[in-house]
């Protein structure tokens, strides 16, 4: 099996589990693939964690899943020091916490509060913890996928713009259509009449970590333009000098968004290109993922917010202003 075959297994097996959700499970491979950290918002029972538990029954995987609370400490997450007595002598010994996963599912990510969030950033961005004074290194196959709840609901927290910047993607997810749900009421009654486990075929052989690699070196070769990379710099600085490209921007935006931001629709679409099967991007690619790319990334302005536009529709403003090369 190659790679490619590999991915696609992949990607078939989560949408037989995740009906009517395709696009989700696309946007979790391209993270996994382009070894980014994934922000998930929606609303509960949308199968937010659902998808990231069957992305790691499906990968040979050590899955971890933290339920951020209110009451949450750095220590529940990174692991600490214990002292333990051996042969008479008092040691401490350091207990990895649930940050030593291949895949984490961090679970409604913004309940917990600022010394949590400021705990993660390490591993997010370093792939190591610093406990007590010393560091540890992460797996070398470790991705966050987190969770979260709409800001406006009781108990949240705003997650600060540092730790934001450190996810590849933010991806929305909504509701599916009718024919998906009525599908996914099907798929339940079979499954109980069959008297399995809502998971997938736990006796199916799993993907090794090593086709991830093979996959992610394989995208490292495609190619792309220099038409097109001036093209990402270009929609990226439409966030930054809006009034360039027109008024109606300049008072959309307040802050642009990070040079993390060109580097994320780079690769991105350097991953869509290799799961359409090719080793070239093309602008299209681009265009497929710069929503999830800028979303989290953009702080719009006062004026957005009273005239109640989105991220998003900012970002259409960017592609309708920003010539595409041909």
């Amino acid at each position: 099996m190659t790679a490619r075959d590999a991915i696609g297994v992949l990607q078939q097996r989560m949408n037989e589990e995740i009906i009517g959700q395709e696009r989700i499970v696309e946007r979790f491979i391209i993270g996994l693939l382009a070894d980014g950290n994934i922000l998930v918002e929606g609303l509960p029972g949308l199968a937010k964690t659902k998808t990231v538990r069957t992305m790691a029954e499906i990968i040979d995987s050590k899955f971890s899943r933290i339920q951020f609370t209110p009451d949450l400490v750095p220590s529940d997450i990174l692991g600490s020091e214990k002292l333990y007595e051996e042969n008479g002598m008092r040691t401490f010994r350091f207990e990895p916490g649930p940050i030593f996963g291949n895949i984490i599912l961090a679970d409604e990510i913004n309940r917990a509060p600022a010394k949590v969030q400021s705990a993660m950033l390490e591993a997010m961005e370093e792939r190591q913890v610093t406990v007590a004074g010393r560091t540890y290194r992460l797996p070398k196959l470790f991705i966050v996928m987190a969770t979260q709840n709409p800001l406006d609901e009781e108990g949240t927290y705003r997650l600060p713009e540092a730790q934001k910047d450190r996810f590849l993607m933010h991806v929305n997810i909504s509701y599916v259509d009718m024919e998906s749900e009525f599908k996914m009421i099907q798929q339940a009654h079979q499954k109980k009449s069959a008297n399995r486990a809502l998971q997938p075929n736990k006796n199916a052989e799993k993907i090794s970590q090593e086709m991830i690699f093979a996959a992610r070196e394989e995208i490292e070769k495609v190619k792309i333009s220099d038409e097109i990379e001036r093209y990402i710099v270009e929609l990226v600085f439409a966030t930054r000098y809006p009034l360039r490209y027109s008024k109606q921007l300049s008072i959309m935006i307040d802050v642009g968004v990070s040079p993390r931001a060109s580097l994320a629709l780079d690769q991105c679409a350097r991953v869509i290109a290799w799961m359409k099967g090719r080793d070239y991007v093309m602008v299209k690619d681009v265009q497929s993922v710069i929503h999830d790319v800028f979303r989290h990334r953009l702080i719009k302005s006062s004026n957005s917010t009273f005239n109640e536009n989105s991220n998003d529709d900012i970002v259409d403003i960017i592609l309708q202003q920003v010539p595409a090369p041909a």
